[in-house]
This record gives structure tokens, sequence and C-alpha cells, in this order.
């Protein structure tokens, strides 16, 4: 059973499951997002595995970092101590557009703790340099929130991240609240993560089996974009693995919660039976 109140822990809030399964799923989050975005993933994967959600450095309760204009890296930095707090040694790791950013830099760094990484809905960064300008899509965000505020901003974009948001209201309704809770200065350095960030070339160092996964109505990272993904990594890999799926948009974990679960069970399953 998932406790919905996000525990705090050493600086963090997350959300935990229990689950039967040796290894746990760990789920990392999105820029407009937090720990609730994941729970109708974690209620379709329970009770088959232990599943952690974190809210991200100046999300949910947890701390914001001290850099103003923090990188992948101390992100990374970030998830490494939260995961030395939880006792996780070993995971699968499981990144949602800005959440794959830090997935793939935290797997580059340390393989030995990920059993297998997953990007889902994975957003590039638009490589800029620490310091200069933001990137006009990055800078319109934090003018929108600044104009419109957390409410209304979540209002506007929200539909933005659903196939057919007429079509599943509810999933609407949770997306919108779950963006509405955004704070300062969580989401400003979130932000300059989206702007610095280089998932391609972080892709190109990872050795852990990877799984790329979009919706096919995605519009803030298009299957295109995560076919670049998918081919930046080592070729060498027999064990990376692209899927799509059908009438899902950016919000996919929340649109289509049990497919995405079916296809992170099927790998965990098929990695135990390699290594049975």
């Amino acid at each position: 059973m998932i406790d919905t109140s996000p525990r705090p822990f050493a600086g963090f809030s997350y959300l935990a499951q229990r689950g039967v399964g040796k290894l746990p799923i760990v789920l990392l989050h999105g820029i407009g997002s937090n720990a609730r975005s994941f729970v109708p993933l974690m209620r379709a994967l329970e009770p088959r595995f232990p599943v952690f959600a974190w809210d991200a450095p100046g999300y949910g309760d947890s701390d914001p970092l001290s850099a103003d204009w923090p990188e992948a890296s101390d992100y990374s930095a970030a998830l490494n101590r939260w995961l030395n707090h939880v006792e996780l040694s070993r995971c699968v790791l499981v990144g949602h557009s800005l959440g794959t950013l830090i997935a793939a830099r935290f797997a580059a760094a340390s393989p030995s703790r990920v059993a297998a990484l997953f990007l889902i809905s994975p957003a590039l960064g638009y490589g800029a340099k620490k310091g200069d300008p933001l990137p006009p899509a990055v800078a319109s965000r934090i003018e929108q929130l600044d104009k419109l505020g957390p409410k209304n901003f979540a209002a506007a974009r929200a539909p933005k991240l659903v196939a057919d948001p007429d079509a599943q209201p509810h999933v609407l309704h949770s997306v919108e609240r779950v963006m509405a809770s955004v704070r300062r200065p969580g989401y400003d350095q979130a932000a300059r993560l989206l702007a610095s960030g280089r998932l391609l070339d972080d892709a190109a160092k990872i050795r852990v089996p990877t799984v790329v996964v979009v919706g096919a109505e995605d519009r803030i990272t298009p299957p295109a974009s995560a076919r670049r993904v998918f081919k930046a990594l080592p070729s060498s890999s027999q064990h990376n693995l692209y899927r799509e799926i059908p009438g899902a948009g950016h919000a996919v974990c929340q649109e289509q919660p049990v497919e995405v679960a079916r296809i992170i069970a099927e790998v965990v399953k098929n990695m135990a039976t390699a290594h049975a």
C-alpha cells in the first residue's frame, strides 16, 4: 500500500510502497510534477515491487539545492544521498521527462547501482552553458509562472501534456493539480537544469540495460526525439529497447500506468530469468 503523505527524511520527501520483489523501482518525476504524479503507476506495479518516488530538490517538502544554477551532476549527487538515506544500494531507475536527465547522469556515473534504466518521455535538454541567457523555451516557462502564478500556470499548460484531455478529464485534473503545487526556487533550478541538460551526451555513456519509452501522441517530447535518445545509446548493448505507447501523450505514466507497469515488469522479469 502507498503512503500518499510524502515522508520527510534527511531533507527529502518521498512516497514508498512495499512489494514482494527484491529489486526496488525508483521513480524520478519531471519539471512540472512531483512524487504524487507516480501514484497511478505505483498502484499498477503493486504488489510486485517495492517502489520509491522522490520529490526532487525544491519540490514537495524536499529542500532545494544550494546552487542557483544546478546541473545534472548536482541532482545526481542529491539522488545518491537520498538513495543512501533510504538504504537502496541498487535499483531499477525510472526517469520521466526532466527526470531522465538526472537518471541518465546517475546511471552513467554509478552503473553498479542501476540494474536497469528507463527513460520515459525523455527531455533532451538545450545544452546551454551555465550562466548564459536561458533558451527562449525555458525562459518562457519562468515568465509564465511569474505572470500567472502556479494555479493558472498549471491550468494553461496541463492540457498540452495529455493526448486527449477531453477523453480523460480525471487525468487532466491530476496533471493540473500536481503542477499547481510547483514552488520556487525548485522550479527555477529545474528550469536551469533543463537549459543546460545534454541527455544525448549522457546516453552515449550509459552501460546498463536501458529502455526508452514515449507516448505516441507526446507533443512535448515527441517520438522522433525519443528515437534520437535510443540511437545515442551504445550500439553494443543487446539489452536496450524502444517502446511507443499508443494513445498517450507526455503524461504517459498517468495516462497509461498499466502499460508502463507492464513494460517495467517484463524487463525486470527477463533480467531475472537471464541471471537465474
